[in-house]
């Protein structure tokens, strides 16, 4: 009974959420159904012919429709309450982490580093707590709320993850600094160009083609295992741009992978999974997936702080996507959703009135906390 309520849940959540698309914002979330789709089908169509596993995929678009419905649910109805709660849940996971997080890959003679879960689990919590900060109305709340986005920093040096506790540490400072933001456009661009820097620089770190000093420099930071597996996904897409190799077939195809006994058999960044998995379409209907979700937060009717909040953890998060298997872990795909979908919701309490894209409103905040 379970299994076939929850995909009625969601589909269903999204038809309402298009229902009224001159109130709010309906080509977003048709763009939004559009890509997942697309995403979905290309996952099955790049699976056509080979020993392929696409259910990875497909488990992981499910996860994002399902987490940003239910984000646009319960920010619409408890918008302070729902992401305090997400922020202690993912703040919950990132201290459990490996173990404790459903799907991360634990005891690999090579560990995926400290771009693995738990630091995208910190930038998810940091990113929820400061939008609940922002949209709260009670000093006393508010003064909690913004203890548990620093908390989330101190968490991250308590784990012994720098790339957690840099994330979430982004994602406090542009929060702080946002407070009084009027025009969200260009603070969501600068989202969008973080990630966009940082996957042209892996991609010339993978075909080796910056300078040797530069080059040195990051593939020592980056260890050169991780490179070598970068630049055998690169030669596999090249095999097949369009298509590439087919889902989930690295691990067979990796001659680096197969030389590492206990290895995840991953390519350790989600541009270079999607690029031998997909090829060049996989890998711009990820792009697209990412820019759909920054469209949602500029068509927001929420306040521009809450907004730049969860814009920020997000460009968090594909930083840490880029450079790791952060998008691996189910609980970080959905937690990224979720947190979009908190931050793009229509409020339908007191004080939930609208903003116009880009704007934020001249009346008090979303709505108090429940």
């Amino acid at each position: 009974m379970q299994k076939t309520c929850l995909p009625q849940l969601v589909v269903g959540g999204i038809g309402r959420m298009m229902a009224a698309p001159g109130t709010r914002g309906g080509s977003a979330d048709a763009m939004g159904v559009a890509v997942l789709s697309a995403c979905a089908a290309w996952a099955l169509i790049s699976a056509v012919g080979r020993d392929a596993r696409p259910e990875g995929a497909l488990l992981a678009v499910f996860a994002v429709a399902a987490g940003y419905a239910c984000g646009r649910i319960s920010g619409a109805l408890l918008p302070v309450s729902a992401a305090a709660t997400a922020s202690l849940v993912a703040l919950t996971l990132a201290i459990a982490s490996p173990e404790g997080v459903p799907g991360a890959a634990a005891g690999f003679a090579v560990p995926p580093g400290d771009t693995g879960a738990s630091a995208a689990l910190l930038a998810v919590s940091a990113g929820a707590a400061c939008c609940a900060a922002t949209a709260s109305r009670r000093p006393g709340s508010r003064m909690a709320l913004w203890a548990l986005a620093h908390g989330v920093v101190v968490t991250g040096i308590f784990l012994a993850s720098p790339a957690g506790v840099m994330a979430s540490s982004f994602v406090l400072l542009c929060a702080i600094s946002a407070a009084r933001a009027r025009r969200r456009k260009a603070l969501l661009g600068g989202c969008a160009l973080v990630p966009a820097v940082v996957a042209a620089t892996t991609w010339a770190v993978a075909e080796d083609v910056l300078p040797e000093g530069a080059a040195a420099s990051l593939r020592s930071q980056l260890t050169e295992y991780r490179v070598a597996l970068w630049q055998d996904a690169v030669a596999l897409m090249h095999d097949d741009p369009v298509r590439g190799a087919g889902p989930d077939r690295f691990d067979q195809l990796s001659v680096t992978a197969q030389q590492v006994t206990g290895a995840d058999g991953k390519p350790h960044s989600a541009l270079f999974q999607q690029a031998v998995d997909q090829g060049l379409v996989g890998m711009a209907l990820l792009a697209m997936a990412f820019g759909w979700l920054l469209y949602e937060l500029w068509r927001s009717p929420r306040p521009t702080p809450v907004v730049v909040c969860a814009g920020a953890a997000l460009a968090s998060l594909a930083v840490l996507a880029l450079l790791g298997n952060a998008l691996s872990f189910a609980p970080v795909t959905a937690g990224a959703a979720l947190l979009a979908g908190l931050a793009s919701a229509r409020v339908t309490g007191p004080g939930g009135g609208a903003a116009a894209p880009g704007r934020t409103p001249s009346t008090a905040l979303d709505c108090a906390t429940r």
